[in-house]
């Protein structure tokens, strides 16, 4: 066998916990000390964005390294890795130093699966948690989940969100042209105009009814009852 086929092992870096060191002065200090190669990178209980993760690409390729993998308790951060194609997935390790306690009844199951690629007709996934498709969801494509439904991608077969009962889950895609949407036991068609460009949109129960409106943050239904519960002070 030839010794350059041999994959490279990764290494793993974690970044401090939250509020305790600035990640963007501690990331490159840290890179600098490890050899050139893949890196996993756990998150911790960061949030991050995508531009966060725009910068933190630019900090590895800089330094010699490639970020192989994102692991995070953090359901944003998540969605933000996934978004630009980064391999992500939840992290299973002190659950408990990441999130405040929630009220089950608020969040009945906050897991969040990803699936990267394109769903074609006769396709269809489902989740127990939240679901985020980095792809497009076809004609004759369905998607269905306990929470909300988040596509990174065009909609325009089917979507279920809070198929448990939810009223308060959505639907997110960056072009929300379904031919039928369903959250809870309320059922919609899409919209028929073009959708404007670079707008990403969100389904959701509004005074009886699915309402189509530009997509707003927080996205989960976990950040949102936090931002609830701080208003609320």
């Amino acid at each position: 066998m030839n010794v350059d086929s041999i994959p490279q092992p990764s290494l793993r870096l974690q970044l401090p916990p939250f509020q305790t060191n600035p990640w963007r002065q501690w990331l490159p200090a840290q890179l600098a000390l490890l050899p050139a190669g893949p890196i996993d990178l756990d998150t911790c209980d960061w949030t991050l964005t995508c531009r966060d993760f725009a910068s933190i690409l630019e900090v590895f390729e800089s330094s010699g390294h490639v970020l192989q993998q994102v692991t995070s308790h953090c359901q944003q951060t998540l969605i933000s890795a996934a978004a630009l194609g980064l391999k992500s997935r939840q992290s299973l390790e002190s659950a408990d130093q990441c999130d405040a306690p929630v009220n089950q009844d608020d969040a009945p199951n906050q897991n969040l699966s990803i699936h990267q690629g394109t769903l074609r007709s006769g396709d269809h996934l489902e989740a127990r948690g939240h679901l985020l498709i980095v792809g497009d969801v076809n004609p004759g494509g369905s998607v269905s989940a306990d929470g909300d439904v988040y596509i990174w991608g065009r909609l325009r077969g089917r979507a279920h969100a809070g198929r448990s009962g939810d009223q308060s889950a959505r639907i997110v895609a960056l072009q929300l042209r379904p031919l039928q949407l369903r959250i809870a036991d309320f059922v919609a068609r899409g919209p028929e105009d073009t959708p404007q460009e670079g707008l990403a949109e969100q389904a959701c129960v509004s005074d009886g009814a699915i309402l189509i409106e530009a997509a707003k943050a927080p996205f989960t239904a976990l950040q949102r009852s936090r931002m609830q519960k701080d208003e609320k002070g």
